[in-house]
């Protein structure tokens, strides 16, 4: 048997088609286009998703069911000894809390560990390339869930909307604040710290408000994360949704220019906050590592 198995969604911005390059296991989530629904890294793509969004198609999100979440741990148990599962945060998502009631019934109890560790996109996916050097070192799912959870909150996030639209579509802002901030070319900032997706500034354009990102996290880095820097574990991070090529290199430019003695990691993110962020968002952050 060879040992334990790690698995995740699609929410880490690692694909289905990336599994035998990382050695981990992907559910994709689904993501529901008028009234389809749709797999994420299966049978909708980055460039269609945002087409269809942009074209004005309804789209939501939808947790996994629970045939498919069991029928991949199924599977998984035929070959290795346990599986240690890590899921978007539980509090943007019920996968996290679905998954967790079906591994405390048989046939999975004891053999599949279910993490919350409060993450996703790329520090959610640092937990995962973690976990299977963990599993590696011939960790068990139990103890690797243990770990994971108790180092939860040592991660940050920022994320710059260049658009108001599909905030507005998804309820999380008025149309009022979206006509204002719209005329006054307004860029939200928001935040995620744990659980929630919260607002955390504006800013007049999308270079004012990822100076307002850097700031944040220089200040995350100096205070509540200054320890992990100071141990050399700490890990920069950045993400986006559908923007050209050279505007996301400028990004990663300007992390590489402020954060140089920082190992900078990237993914893109996911479906599930692109249906909220719509394109051209950027989001950068840290995140602790090994």
């Amino acid at each position: 048997m060879p040992g334990t198995a790690v698995m995740t969604d699609t929410n880490s911005g690692i694909m289905p088609a990336e599994e035998e390059k990382y050695g981990i296991h992907i559910l994709p989530m689904p993501i529901i286009v008028d009234g389809k629904t749709y797999f994420e890294g299966i049978n909708i793509t980055p460039d269609e998703f945002y087409r269809r969004q942009m074209e004005g198609a309804v789209i939501s999100t939808s947790q996994p069911s629970p045939g498919d979440v069991t029928d991949m741990w199924d599977r998984l148990l035929e070959t290795y000894d346990d599986i240690v599962f890590i899921p978007m945060s539980s509090g943007l998502s019920n996968t996290c809390q679905t998954a967790l009631l079906l591994a405390d019934d048989a046939p999975y109890r004891g053999r599949v560990s279910v993490v919350d560790n409060h993450r996703i996109s790329v520090t959610q996916a640092v937990s995962v390339l973690d976990a299977k050097s963990m599993a590696d070192e011939g960790k068990s799912a139990r103890e690797i869930k243990s770990i994971l959870e108790e180092e939860a909150l040592d991660a940050t996030i920022y994320i710059a909307v260049d658009t108001l639209e599909y905030l507005k579509k998804g309820g999380r802002i008025t149309p009022a604040a979206t006509a204002l901030g719209t005329v006054l070319k307004l860029k939200p900032v928001l935040t995620i710290q744990g659980d929630k997706l919260d607002s955390y500034a504006k800013a007049r354009g999308m270079k004012s408000a990822f100076r307002i990102m850097l700031n944040a996290l220089k200040t995350d880095i100096e205070s509540r994360l200054s320890h992990l820097k100071e141990q050399g574990i700490l890990k920069a991070g950045i993400a986006n949704t559908l923007m050209p090529s050279d505007k996301l290199e400028e990004f990663k430019s300007e992390m590489k220019k402020n954060f140089p003695d920082m190992e900078l990691v990237y993914f893109p993110l996911t479906m599930s906050i692109g249906t909220h962020v719509g394109p051209g968002g950027i989001g950068i952050g840290a995140v602790r590592g090994r």
